[in-house]
């Protein structure tokens, strides 16, 4: 049986992280219809919640003779798509062999970031679901939060062992006809296990840090306040505050390689708020810009900044041909900023890697990659038209022979049996062994081009007009 409903649309709540697994009793003890309200009640329940990582990942198992996962946690990044997914579900029938669906529930929830919030969120009829207790036990001690929702004609005895207190807000036991009226306090629920309060540090550099979290207030419902201090250094706490809509703050002026703790504290009068807090270490001060110049077929030049002479001890400049050419070094004083590398090949892609090593025996670098310029393919070195006969001229010419594929000519050709017509364009491609040739039926005046071919490409070559002969007319 495929279920079939209307996609659900609602207000979007970006409050929390975490993973939500749904184990629905897809065996034959549950009814059609039965099937049917639970997906459609998930749907409504889930609707409101911002998915993927780093917000709420679902996940669904479905309980039958042998357990299905029809989706795993990192499959549905949007509600559209998770609301088609649930659509799309078809019942299993079968055994209620619930015990196996929750050891494959085991392995997909505790193989995740344990620093995170899991839900096992369990839809059944509550019939002869088997020895689940051991399993159910071994979850909740690895962190996971088991809440149930069951028919009334389930077994309450054993869903109330199965579940992680309180009770009260863990558990329902609901006609399904009725089942929507649990929807709210069950969404509550999830909420407060997988509310993110956390304070994040989501961009760091040697002088600024910028932290990030979820919002619990409004704009009209409170404010936050941030404080921080360096830890270890003596010195005034700093603070801030910032109004009810913000998620996060930048903090500046703050000194390299030093350990900071900040913490947040939202304010309302409505309720309290978790204090969050979050340690940090500014990085080490060093190059914080490399850039390449001056960039030839042979050498490049490379340069930093800032300097930092009192905190630097020296730097230094390794380069190699990408990815595994040779590695090479220079190193330079601190008051040094640029140094020009030479003896490269030419068009060949480098990477440059700049270091500081500070006088506190601590390293910063930064790399960036360098290309050379491709080497000026080597010209044609002489041209001759020799005249041979009517309308023919012998064609010799020299060339560096390093790296030499062909030739390649060009010249304007005289149709022999209509001489008032336009002259036409003729080309012609001699191989590297090539030091002359002869061409026939040229065009008075006409221009004789020769060009070198290399693998990388066209030499310049050498034109010469071939002389007019009065003869030519005859």
């Amino acid at each position: 049986m495929t279920v079939l409903f209307s996609l659900v649309f609602c207000k979007a709540l970006n409050c929390c992280e975490g993973d939500v697994l749904l184990l629905l009793d897809s065996s034959g003890s549950v009814a059609n219809r039965e099937f049917s309200r639970f997906l459609h009640f998930a749907t409504i329940l889930l609707c409101p919640f911002s998915l993927g990582r780093g917000h709420v990942r679902v996940g669904l198992l479905q309980v039958g003779t042998n357990p299905n996962l029809e989706f795993g946690l990192d499959v549905h990044n949007n509600q559209e798509s998770l609301q088609k997914a649930l659509q799309s579900v078809s019942q299993l029938q079968g055994d209620t062999n619930t015990k196996a669906a929750l050891r494959v529930a085991q392995g997909l929830l505790t193989e995740t970031d344990e620093n995170m919030p899991k839900v096992l969120l369990w839809l059944t009829d509550g019939v002869e679901p088997g020895d689940v207790g051991g399993v159910m036990a071994e979850l909740k001690v690895q962190g996971v939060s088991v809440l149930a929702v069951s028919t009334v004609h389930g077994n309450y005895q054993v869903l109330q062992r199965a579940v992680t207190p309180p009770l009260e807000s863990h558990l329902y036991s609901v006609d399904i006809d009725d089942i929507d009226i649990i929807t709210e306090d069950l969404r509550e629920a999830i909420i407060k296990i997988i509310r993110a309060e956390r304070l994040r540090v989501v961009d760091l550099t040697s002088h600024s840090a910028v932290l990030q979290w979820r919002p619990v207030l409004k704009v009209d419902s409170g404010y936050y306040e941030i404080s921080y201090n360096s830890l270890g250094k003596a010195g005034p706490e700093t603070k801030r505050t910032l109004s009810g809509n913000s998620s996060w703050v930048e903090l500046t002026n703050l000194q390299p390689d030093t350990t900071y703790t900040a913490a947040l504290h939202p304010e309302s009068n409505q309720r309290l708020f978790n204090t969050l807090s979050v340690n940090f270490t500014t990085h080490v001060l060093g190059p914080t810009v490399v850039s390449v110049s001056d960039s030839g077929s042979r050498q490049i030049r490379v340069s930093w900044g800032p300097l930092q002479p009192a905190e630097v001890q020296r730097y230094t400049v390794e380069y190699g041909a990408f990815p595994s050419g040779e590695v090479l070094t220079v190193t330079l004083p601190s008051q040094q900023n640029s140094t020009l590398l030479t003896g490269l090949q030419p068009g060949t892609q480098y990477l440059v890697t700049v270091s500081a090593l500070h006088r506190n025996g601590k390293e910063r670098a930064m790399s960036v990659r360098a290309c050379t310029q491709e080497a000026a393919l080597p010209a044609l070195s002489d041209l001759h038209l020799i005249p041979v006969e009517h309308q023919e001229v012998q064609v010799v010419w020299q060339a560096n022979q390093e790296g030499l594929k062909g030739y390649w000519l060009s010249w304007e050709r005289q149709n022999p049996h209509t001489y008032t017509s336009k002259p036409s364009i003729s080309s012609l491609y001699l191989p590297a062994s090539s030091r002359s040739t002869r061409l026939k039926h040229l065009a008075p005046s006409s221009r004789v081009c020769v060009s070198p071919v290399y693998s990388s490409g066209r030499g310049e070559g050498l034109c010469c007009t071939a002389e007019r002969h009065t003869d030519w007319l005859s």
